[in-house]
């Protein structure tokens, strides 16, 4: 089974608002970069966003070690809040419907594709590749923030 390193990180300018992520795939000696945006999200979309775009690069099953400096996306599966969500009938300990179940029902998909690792890294910390991550995601969203509504560039001066 191939090993795959995957770094991740979303970021939202205002939450809701203009948010982006980003991710860095290693595989030997080769590396991926993959970004994108959305208008109008939350920071937790878009952490889930990261992985999910991640996992979906992988063309076979994978030994994939995961990290985010995302308490949420990474809690969800140390801590089995997901397996828990399910049982519940994707509600969560307050009874109420799970937020992003969408994401999160595709992310658990991909990861049963998979033997994944999950490891939580401490954002803006120095480390080299959440940092790129955090670059990539914040890229994306300076993108978004040039378009106008039908996709184009716009300038602004």
């Amino acid at each position: 089974m191939k090993k795959v390193i995957l770094y991740t990180d979303g970021a939202c300018s205002g939450n809701p608002g203009p948010g982006g992520w980003g991710c860095v795939l290693f595989y030997g000696e080769h590396k991926k970069e993959l970004r994108g945006a959305q208008s109008q999200t939350t920071n937790q979309r878009m952490e889930l966003t990261a992985v999910k775009e991640g996992l979906c690069c992988l063309k076979e099953p994978c030994n994939v070690e995961i990290f985010s400096d995302s308490a949420y996306v990474v809690n969800a599966f140390l801590q089995h809040w997901l397996d828990n969500w399910q049982k519940n009938g994707w509600k969560n300990a307050q009874k109420k419907p799970v937020e992003n179940q969408d994401l999160w029902k595709e992310i658990f998909e991909l990861s049963i594709k998979h033997q994944i690792n999950w490891n939580k890294v401490k954002g803006h910390a120095g480390n080299e590749w959440n940092e790129r991550c955090d670059l990539l995601a914040r890229q994306a969203i300076t993108e978004i923030n040039e378009m106008d509504e039908t996709g184009r560039g716009c300038a602004k001066k």
